[in-house]
């Protein structure tokens, strides 16, 4: 792996095009994540049952498409030399255009408005497998140093936090912008204007991301071996698997979407359903976003003194923590409070530690097989993440109908029935603990630096 020995080599400038990214990306994520099943449910009035099995086939689908875009991606050999950051390009307009017509009412009925989600949607993931290979790759392919990819990472999570910040929090004054939420705090069907011309910024924002990332960050990372015969998905595979740190670190990915993902679906039913004030989220969540930009600076810091282990460990014991107040008394906002900075801590802390892990496991790979596989490795996890996702939202929409929420309440004015309150309530604090607990312990079985001093003991390779 060539400019391994180089420290130091990434600018100010390029660590601020991968935070643009990253908030672009997280903008889009968080908004997506908030509010595209509130869409389909509250503004589209789906059936929560019939958008579970949306998000079932979608899971599917990835399942089977994602691997076979990571190896086909793997393959392809632009002219530049660069393996990644090209995808910046191919995929910024198509990505944007995806998330414009998620949010799109066409204006039929109810089972045309699934057929037309699902191609939709399909073709949104397509998208969305690409635009992870940049987003998840190139931190490990600016620069070989240990303190470089810590700080690539701790301004991707400034990045993060801020477009966690815009999409969670700012999102209500976004549709008001828009002519949405005028005489009501709860979007209803009445918004569905609104929310589209929402997405519509939202897709904006995705090519100005993608192209201020593209213009200031540098592929310096080269493969070491002069091979370039294309490999076959059970070839890629066998390789990926090899590494143990991979697999453990592809759970520990999708235990980290599970609880972001209950976190921001879960807030705006919460604020809604449970404390009758939809705005209420925003202060929620600028206390997540608050706590998560202060531990995106400190991050690195603490993994340098106490190690990677118990760092991460660290990170899900926050969580935890945070979420016994609201367990016990979960419509207490001060309770609510509590747990949503816990998790702006510990979420912040175990997205920089996997992010760096990720760029660790390519070098290892590399020293295994003499084959680098960032674009798989990044398609590996970003597939862990889409689970997480689609695990979230057919738990979520499932309890949902099983507790008897009914959308057409919000546009009467009525509220919720006890049982979906206690199950939102659910969502948002054991449900996520018990995910904090498993984060807890697949961290502790997580050793990427041994693996990696192992791999180039078994290469005959001095490590830098």
């Amino acid at each position: 792996m060539e400019e391994k020995k180089k420290k130091g080599v990434v600018g100010l400038a390029e660590k601020l095009g991968f935070m643009g990214f990253s908030a672009s990306t997280n903008i889009v994520f968080n908004f997506k994540s908030t509010y595209y099943k509130y869409f389909l449910t509250s503004v589209l009035l789906i059936d929560p049952i019939a958008v579970s099995n949306m998000v079932l086939i979608g899971t599917i689908w990835d399942i089977v498409n994602d691997p076979l875009l990571g190896v086909w991606a793997n393959n392809i050999h632009f002219k530049s030399g660069e393996k990644v950051r090209p995808w910046l390009l191919w995929v910024a307009l198509p990505y944007a255009l995806g998330m414009v017509f998620l949010f799109c009412d066409f204006g039929v009925s109810e089972k045309w408005d699934i057929i037309l989600g699902l191609v939709v949607f399909f073709l949104y993931e397509i998208a969305n497998t690409f635009r992870g290979i940049p987003y998840n790759g190139m931190g490990g392919l600016a620069s070989g140093d240990d303190d470089d990819r810590k700080a690539i990472n701790a301004f991707r999570s400034l990045g993060a936090c801020i477009g966690s910040g815009i999409g969670a929090v700012a999102v209500p004054m976004i549709v008001r912008m828009f002519g949405g939420l005028k005489d009501h705090k709860v979007i209803n069907s009445s918004d569905a204007g609104a929310v589209f011309k929402g997405a519509c910024f939202m897709g904006v924002l995705i090519v100005i991301g993608c192209l201020v990332h593209y213009f200031t960050t540098k592929e310096r990372i080269k493969q070491v071996s002069d091979q370039e015969e294309n490999l076959g998905i059970m070839e890629t595979y066998r390789m990926l698997f090899k590494c143990k740190s991979w697999v453990k670190n592809m759970i520990y990915v999708m235990f980290y979407g599970v609880s972001t993902c209950l976190m921001t679906s879960s807030i705006t039913y919460y604020c809604a359903y449970v404390l009758n004030d939809s705005s209420k989220s925003t202060p929620v969540m600028a206390a997540y976003l608050l706590f998560s930009i202060i531990f995106s600076v400190i991050t690195p810091k603490i993994d340098s003194l106490l190690g990677r282990k118990k760092t991460m460990a660290l990170a899900a014991l926050i969580q935890v923590i945070g979420k016994i107040p609201f367990i016990l008394n979960p419509t207490n906002l001060i309770c609510a409070y509590i747990n949503a900075i816990s998790a702006g801590m510990g979420l912040t802390m175990t997205f920089i530690l996997f992010n760096v892990n990720r760029n660790n496991i390519s070098d290892i790979v590399e020293l295994q097989n003499g084959r680098r596989l960032d674009t798989m490795v990044s398609t590996g996890d970003n597939l862990m993440s889409k689970i997480a996702e689609a695990v979230v939202d057919k738990m979520f929409l499932v309890a949902l109908a099983a507790a008897g929420f009914n959308a057409a309440l919000a546009d009467e004015g009525q509220v919720q029935n006890i049982a979906t309150q206690k199950t939102i309530c659910a969502l948002l604090g054991w449900i996520p603990a018990l995910v904090a607990v498993a984060l807890m312990l697949i961290s502790l079985t997580i050793d990427t630096r041994k693996e990696y001093e192992e791999a180039a003991a078994a290469a005959g390779k001095e490590i830098g």
